[in-house]
This record gives C-alpha cells, sequence and structure tokens, in this order.
C-alpha cells in the first residue's frame, strides 16, 4: 500500500475510533476489553480491504465487520467470567451522573439481549442507520432485520420495567 493511502488510513481511524469503539462496546454488551479486540479484528480487515473501500464507504464496511463479529463471538461459550458471592454496591446516585447512570443501565440490559438482536437495535437506534443498511450489515432479509430489531426494543423494555431500582437508605 502506498504511502497516501496509508496516511488516508490513519486518519480514518483517527477520525472514527472513539464512535466504532462505542459501536463495539455497545455490541458486546459493553465488554471494553472484548470490543478493543473486536475493533482491532474489523480494522485489520478494513486495511486489507483499504484500496477497495477507501473511496467508498469504510466506515459501513468496519460496521458490517464489527456486527458479524460480535455475533459470532457472541456464541463462543466462555469469556473467562467468574461469578462471585456478592454483587459490588451501586454507586450512589447523583444529579450530576444520573445520565451515566441510566446509559450504564441500558448498555447492561442491551448485553442480556440475543447478539443478533442487539446488533439490530444498536445499528438501527444508535447508529441511526435505516432498516435497509441494517438488514445488509447483518446479512438478512429486511423483515427479518425489522423482527430482530423489534424483539430486541420490546425486550428491553421488559427488562427496563422489570429491573427495579432500590432507593438509597
Amino acid at each position: 500500500m502506498d504511502r497516501s493511502r496509508s496516511e488516508e488510513f490513519d486518519r480514518f481511524v483517527t477520525a472514527r475510533w472513539s464512535a466504532l469503539l462505542h459501536l463495539a462496546r455497545l455490541l458486546t454488551g459493553g465488554d471494553r476489553h472484548r470490543a478493543e479486540d473486536l475493533l482491532q479484528e474489523a480494522l485489520v480487515k478494513l486495511w486489507f480491504a483499504w484500496p477497495r473501500v477507501a473511496g467508498q464507504a469504510p466506515e459501513a464496511y468496519v460496521r458490517r465487520v464489527l456486527a458479524r463479529a460480535a455475533a459470532r463471538s457472541a456464541r463462543r461459550r466462555w469469556w473467562g467470567e467468574h461469578p462471585v458471592d456478592r454483587l459490588p454496591d451501586p454507586p450512589e446516585a447523583a444529579d450530576e451522573v444520573a445520565a451515566v447512570d441510566e446509559r450504564t443501565r441500558l448498555e447492561a440490559m442491551l448485553a442480556l439481549l440475543p447478539a443478533r438482536q442487539r446488533a439490530a437495535v444498536v445499528l438501527r437506534y444508535y447508529q441511526d442507520l435505516p432498516e435497509r443498511q441494517v438488514a445488509e450489515v447483518l446479512n438478512c432479509p429486511v423483515g427479518t432485520a425489522r423482527s430482530l430489531t423489534a424483539r430486541g426494543v420490546a425486550r428491553l423494555r421488559r427488562l427496563l420495567a422489570e429491573a427495579t431500582v432500590e432507593p438509597v437508605k
């Protein structure tokens, strides 16, 4: 790859890193370490495809790679988690951190969705992609993408309604 293409790639990665990492975090259910691994894998694939996709839509390519890799990754049985007897104390709620708490709660509930539903919801509502692009990224018909999104949102609403927040005493 010549120097100008390499510099183009570097500029793209520098400009889009944080947004792509956040997307990867959402697709992996909030696991930052898995998200970083997933994004690194996607960017390696983009590097090899860069001459082909640089002039077209490199971000769409990375989104597709991320969604597919997240789905494959979710099928693995074990990621090294270790159960504990007692959960950590919840953080103290304060006005300035209410938005962060709500986002964290939402990301935790997103993590409970099946991988394809989670990917459909994230791509549709976080990335604000039209249904057709969600279907292309997930490599499925538009109707399937639509039903995955609808089922994911419905389950997310149920999970959020069931999750009770106990007041601090």
